[in-house]
Parts: structure tokens; C-alpha cells; sequence
């Protein structure tokens, strides 16, 4: 697991600070933004506090006046803790928590690894996470992913969003799976066709790339369970551009 630089929760009732939970597992929902530079910028703050309330009213997490804690919170508390950190807010109905951890900053030769497995509520960022996060826990997340696999469809993987580039056209999983706030900005900026990606396909795509807060675009070297590689990377290096232009 990561060590945590920083690490707080409160009630949410009264915002009295107490002993720090990670909620994983819980009924509720979480966001995790990448934060760069002194002092931190938090990279899409307004959608990814947009979305947490928006999710959260799915969960039964009714509170007044939820952007402005969450406001409060961020202000209130040292965020800086090194140029490039992801910082994670998470919360049910009683409690509301923040955490800080150090980006781990994705290798070159990058593997996804295949997992039978689809989220509970995809479309929701919700805290139901700890059969993928303990498979991420045997990786090394610098290195590899895992891709969430289901009825023979390629949906996300345990961090990110996908996308997959045949003859210079971009595709992405249309359904089950969550639509993250940086695929999203990326998606206004390029054309991504969004359609079912099924294994037997793999091979038609020259390139395989992951899109989130915490890998960034990051492009994906091979596939060894479908014995798939990177052919190419001039879509990577598009979508690289674009992205860059948050940070």
C-alpha cells in the first residue's frame, strides 16, 4: 500500500476531526486529483468536486453546503507535500476524509494485466474497491495496470480509462465502466468514438492508452496475456500534448 503523506477525516456532521478511516468499502463515493507544483494546483477541481456531489446524491449523501466543506477543507489543511502528489477525497454518510499520496510516475514499458471483473455501479466513483485494490497492492504501479475484463469486453482499468487507436481513429469502452473527468477534457479537444472493445479485436489497435488523474496518458508497451504490442505511438503523443496543457 502507499504511505500516505497526509492523512485526515472528519465528521461530517460538524467537521470534528477523528481518527482517520480510508472508508474503502464503504457505502460512498471517492475522487482522487493529480497536484502539482508549489503552491499545489489541483489538476480539474471543479469537475471532480462536481462529480463527487453529483455521486453522492446517488449514495444517499444529502449535505447542505458539500462544495464548501469540501472547500474548506482543501484550504484548511497543508497540501503541499512535493511537486507532484495525488490527492484523494473520499466520504459516506458520516464521514468525510483526505489523503495524500506521491504520484508514482509511470515507466516507459508499461503492461496492462487482465482481471475478470466489473465494478459495482460503474458509472459511479464509488468506495466498493477492495477486489481491485488488492490486486493492485501485488504490482508495481509504476509498471503495470490491470484491465478490467468482462463477457469478453475490455472496460477500464483499476485506475484509469482506456483508449485504442486503429488507422488514426480513437475508441473507448462505451459502457460499464466510469467516464473520468480527464478523459472527458481530453474528449473535448479530439474525437473519441465510443464502442464496445472486445478481446478477439485487440489486435486490430496499434496503440493501447490508459487516461486518469493518477497515470496521466500514459501509453501501454504490450499485453501479455493477449500477446498483444505497441505498434505505434502518435496518438500517445497527441493526447500527450493535450494533457500537458492542464499541468
Amino acid at each position: 500500500m502507499a504511505t500516505l503523506l497526509l492523512k485526515k477525516s472528519y465528521q461530517l456532521s460538524n467537521l470534528k476531526e477523528v481518527t482517520f478511516k480510508d472508508l474503502w468499502g464503504s457505502r460512498g463515493v471517492f475522487t482522487t486529483m493529480r497536484m502539482v507544483g508549489k503552491p499545489p494546483k489541483l489538476i480539474l477541481l471543479k469537475p471532480h468536486i462536481e462529480n463527487l456531489i453529483k455521486s453522492s446524491k446517488k449514495y444517499g449523501i444529502r449535505k447542505k453546503n458539500l462544495k464548501n466543506i469540501i472547500k474548506y477543507l482543501i484550504n484548511e489543511n497543508n497540501l503541499y507535500k512535493g511537486p507532484d502528489n495525488l490527492f484523494r477525497l473520499a466520504l459516506n454518510k458520516k464521514l468525510i476524509s483526505v489523503s495524500i499520496r506521491k504520484r508514482p510516475k509511470p515507466k516507459s514499458k508499461f503492461n496492462l494485466l487482465l482481471f475478470k471483473f466489473k465494478r459495482v455501479e460503474p458509472k459511479y466513483k464509488n468506495l466498493y474497491y477492495k477486489k481491485i485494490l488488492s490486486k493492485l497492492s501485488k504490482v508495481d504501479s509504476t509498471k503495470f495496470d490491470i484491465a478490467l475484463i468482462t463477457k469478453n469486453k475490455i472496460l477500464e482499468t483499476g485506475t484509469s480509462n482506456l483508449v485504442f487507436v486503429k488507422n488514426g481513429k480513437i475508441f473507448s469502452p462505451k459502457k460499464n465502466c466510469y467516464f473520468g473527468n480527464t478523459l472527458k477534457f481530453i474528449s473535448k479537444k479530439i474525437k473519441i468514438n465510443f464502442k464496445d472493445i472486445s478481446i478477439k479485436s485487440i489486435n486490430d489497435y496499434e496503440e493501447v492508452i490508459l487516461i486518469g488523474s493518477g497515470k496521466g496518458v500514459t501509453s501501454v508497451s504490450k499485453i501479455n496475456d493477449l500477446k498483444w504490442k505497441r505498434r505505434k505511438t502518435n496518438c500517445y503523443i497527441k493526447l500527450n500534448k493535450i494533457y500537458n496543457s492542464l499541468i
